[in-house]
C-alpha cells in the first residue's frame, strides 16, 4: 500500500552545499503490517514521511500510496493517510469534538457521518468524558488522544507515525503503542519512524535502517539482527552503519 522507488529529496544549503536528505531509497509497506524507518535524528526519516504525505515534493524517484502517485495526485493521497507525530498541534480553544468535527469537514465528510465516526473513535480511545472540554485544559495524554482522533476521523487505510512518542510520558506513549497495534489489527498499512530501538523491537514487522539519507539494511527485525550477528537492535544498527 506504500511503494517507494529510488525516492530522493535534495536541498541547497548555503554552508553545506547540496544536502541529500533522502538519497534514492526504495521500500514497500503492506496492509496489516508495521514498517519501521529506524535511524538517528537527521537520518532522513521525517523527510521521507513528508514526501509520502505530499508535504514535500521529491527531487527524483516515485512513491505510490494506496496505488496513487504522490506527485501527480497529492490531494487524493492525503485522503488516504492519517498522519501523527509527537508534536502534532491542536487548537486550544476548541473542544475535542469541535476539532475532530472540523477535520472531518476538511475531508468532505457529511455531518451525519462525522457524528457517527466521532462517536466510534471517542469510544475506541475512551474520550467521551472530556469530549466537550477545551483542549487547552486537557492533560498531555488526553491531547495525544485528540491528535489520534483527528488523524483517523476519515478512517484512512494508511497510517504514518513520525516519532509519535517523542517527549511523551509512559502512559501517553503506551496509548500510542496500543493504537499502532490496533491499526495493524485492522489491516491498515502502518509506517512508523523512530530512533528508539526498543520500540521497533516491540512494534515492527519489517524495518529499514536509514542513515544519512540512505537505506543500509532492510527486512524483518530478526533478519536485520542475523545480518549484523547481534541479539540487540541497537548494537545491530551501530554495526550496520559502521559508526
Amino acid at each position: 500500500m506504500i511503494e517507494a522507488r529510488e525516492l530522493s529529496k535534495h536541498f541547497k544549503d548555503g554552508k553545506r552545499g547540496l544536502v541529500r536528505a533522502v538519497d534514492g531509497i526504495s521500500f514497500e509497506c503492506k496492509g496489516g503490517e508495521v514498517y519501521g524507518l529506524l535511524g538517528p535524528n537527521g537520518a532522513g526519516k521525517t523527510t521521507t514521511l513528508r514526501l509520502l504525505s505530499t508535504s514535500l515534493r521529491p527531487t527524483s524517484g516515485t512513491a505510490l500510496v494506496n496505488g496513487i502517485d504522490v506527485v501527480s495526485n497529492p490531494e487524493k493521497v492525503r485522503s488516504q493517510i492519517g498522519f501523527l507525530s509527537g508534536n502534532t498541534g491542536i487548537y486550544g480553544r476548541l473542544t475535542p469534538r469541535e476539532m475532530v468535527g472540523y477535520f472531518g469537514e476538511l475531508y468532505g465528510m457529511s455531518d451525519e457521518i462525522i457524528t457517527k465516526r466521532t462517536d466510534e473513535v471517542f469510544s475506541m480511545l475512551d474520550m467521551h468524558d472530556f469530549a466537550d472540554v477545551r483542549n487547552e485544559k486537557l492533560s498531555t495524554g488526553m491531547k495525544q488522544k485528540v491528535s489520534i482522533a483527528r488523524a483517523v476521523i476519515h478512517d484512512p487505510p494508511v497510517m504514518v507515525f513520525d516519532e509519535p512518542t517523542t517527549g511523551l510520558d509512559v502512559m501517553s506513549s503506551r496509548t500510542i503503542v496500543e493504537f499502532i497495534r490496533r491499526c495493524r489489527d485492522e489491516n491498515k498499512c502502518v509506517i512508523f519512524s523512530t530512533h528508539i530501538m526498543s520500540e521497533a523491537m516491540r512494534l515492527c514487522d519489517r524495518a529499514a535502517i536509514i542513515h544519512k539519507g540512505r537505506i543500509f539494511a532492510s527486512g524483518s527485525i530478526q533478519e536485520i539482527l542475523e545480518r549484523a550477528g547481534e541479539d540487540n537492535l541497537e548494537d545491530a544498527f551501530i554495526k550496520i552503519v559502521g559508526e
